[in-house]
């Protein structure tokens, strides 16, 4: 059995997962269509998982007690290999624990486990946060699975559309420089509607912080008839972003998240920082996304 890569196979649908990053890679319906973004050049990820941060801390620097650790963006779980916990015909677990490196920039003892399950329908990803240690694991986690944009070759980026499951007409955040900026700003959402364009991405991520739904469907807005759609759906998330380059890359980052980067005035304590998981010893934070597709 392949140690670096987990295929799963189930009724018309494959999906592949990696032991780096405990990554979603592939997931593909036989007629061809591939639903991920295949790591091009323009972005050279797929689904890589946030932890234990979302976004950007000030100076990529994380302070706690007095002592300062060096924290890139989104955190290191996405860099790290993840031990293979069960691997079975349609679904597979990974695991990743604390260790002398994590420790070296994340001061706290944890286990993260990921498990995915593939059905007639789409695929499902439980993500499992335990507190292994003895004080309390602040913490955030993220998806941020990147789709291909279009969904079927031939058809404009722009006759493209997320449809809310309910209205989003809250406010947004915007980022500069990887950090929020101080204010809610203008939401780009028409009821239940958003159309994509590249120019949506100008600004960063949209980042919806008050968002009403649990579920958002992507597909072309003259329907499912005209190729293929996939629908997100999540518990336990209480965030969404939604990124892409404004650059011509033809891949839309559809983001499940439960914390986000740091106010651009936000000058304190990690443990401080908005938005965290406080996960107290020997308790767990259970989150899940989900993704159903359609080749039709």
């Amino acid at each position: 059995m392949d140690d670096v890569a987990h295929v799963l196979r189930h009724g018309r649908l494959t999906a592949v997962v990696k032991a780096h990053g405990a990554e979603l890679c592939s997931l593909r319906h036989e007629d061809g269509t591939e639903f991920v973004w295949q790591a091009g050049p323009a972005w050279p990820r797929h689904a890589p998982l946030l932890f234990p941060i979302v976004g950007r801390l000030a100076n990529d620097e994380l302070r706690h007690k007095g002592k300062t650790y060096r924290m890139t963006q989104h955190g290191f779980a996405r860099d790290q290999r993840f031990d293979w916990v069960e691997r079975e015909t349609d679904r597979c677990t990974l695991a990743l624990n604390d260790s002398e490196a994590t420790r070296a920039v994340y001061p706290f003892a944890f286990r993260l486990v990921a498990t995915y399950v593939l059905d007639d329908a789409g695929l499902a990803l439980t993500l499992t946060i335990a507190n292994t240690g003895e004080e309390t694991l602040p913490a955030s986690l993220g998806g941020h699975p990147a789709f291909n944009w279009p969904l079927r070759e031939g058809l404009p980026k722009d006759g493209y559309a997320l449809t809310f499951a309910s209205e989003e007409s809250s406010p947004v955040r915007r980022l500069d420089g990887g950090l929020l900026r101080a204010s809610h700003e203008k939401n780009p959402v028409r009821g239940n509607l958003l159309d994509l364009s590249e120019a949506l991405f100008v600004d960063d991520a949209i980042i919806f912080d008050r968002v009403n739904s649990r579920s958002v469907r992507y597909a072309a807005v003259q329907g499912a008839s005209d190729g293929p759609w996939l629908e997100m759906s999540w518990r336990g998330f209480r965030e969404l972003g939604v990124w892409s380059k404004p650059s011509g890359a033809p891949f839309l980052c559809i983001e499940p998240w439960r914390g986000y980067a740091s106010p651009a005035d936000f000058d304190g304590e990690f443990g401080d920082k908005p938005g965290l998981m406080h996960i107290a010893p020997n308790a767990e934070e259970r989150l899940s996304y989900r993704i159903d597709v359609g080749s039709s």
